[in-house]
């Protein structure tokens, strides 16, 4: 069936800015939920750990300061190089596309006219949305790197900026269950307990968070966010005490 083109202007329809933002880029949000839950979880599965072997408050934090810097680091290190890699695909993607439109152009066209057509349009607003994406080069290619091949852009500044984010991110999330263990001197009970609730209660807010930037359930996402961070936390926690009792 046809679709009914009265009063519709094509090239109103699609539009370069709109085919580049169809993929979401990795976001602020995303990448302090990555850094955060990811220091909070670690740095809380060593203390945990460490309850069940020792009682010497000073090697709580001597562990917990080296897992910070190191997991930090290499947080940081990691979304800088898989960040530069999706640049270099897609780079390497769009300059293959660009060569296939040039010495291929009627397949091309018809893999436009194929997208379209996915997208319920026939007829003459068929070949009027082709012809316009044909005759502009910058939005064919976004189109059909955005559609055909399912890539983002990502900019040259991307890499260093999720680098940044995430290493920062990961440092705040992994001093959330340290906190607790700064107020209770030498009791690592009461700081072991005092730091699975707080560490709960910021992971709880944190899925919250998330959810409601994003879409979902408020405290589906916060429970779950929570559930999740407290199991990495139980798994540490009996390592360390099967660890402990092991003879030396």
């Amino acid at each position: 069936m046809k679709r009914n083109t009265k009063n519709t202007d094509p090239t109103k329809i699609v539009r370069p800015k709109v085919i580049s933002e169809r993929h979401s880029r990795p976001t602020l949000l995303s990448n302090f939920i990555l850094g955060s839950q990811d220091g909070l979880v670690n740095v809380l599965g060593i203390l945990l750990g460490l309850t069940a072997a020792t009682t010497d408050v000073r090697i709580f934090f001597v562990a917990a300061l080296a897992a910070l810097g190191a997991e930090s680091i290499s947080m940081g290190a990691v979304a800088f190089t898989s960040t530069a890699a999706r640049r270099r695909v897609y780079l390497k993607e769009a300059e293959r596309e660009r060569k296939e439109m040039k010495d291929v152009p009627e397949i091309e066209r018809e893999e436009v006219r194929g997208i379209f057509r996915r997208w319920g349009y026939e007829g003459d607003e068929l070949d009027d949305l082709t012809g316009l994406i044909v005759k502009n080069p910058k939005a064919m290619l976004d189109l059909m790197m955005s559609y055909e091949l399912d890539l983002a852009p990502v900019g040259k500044s991307e890499a260093r900026r999720s680098a940044l984010v995430v290493g920062a991110s990961t440092i705040f999330g992994s001093f959330i269950p340290l906190i607790p263990y700064l107020f209770v001197g030498k009791n690592i009970l009461i700081g072991t307990e005092a730091s699975v609730i707080f560490s709960g209660a910021a992971l709880l807010c944190i899925g919250i968070y998330e959810a409601k930037t994003t879409v979902g359930s408020l405290w589906r996402s916060g429970l779950q966010m929570a559930a999740i961070g407290l199991t990495a936390g139980l798994a540490g926690f009996l390592i360390g005490h099967f660890i402990g009792t092991l003879p030396l």
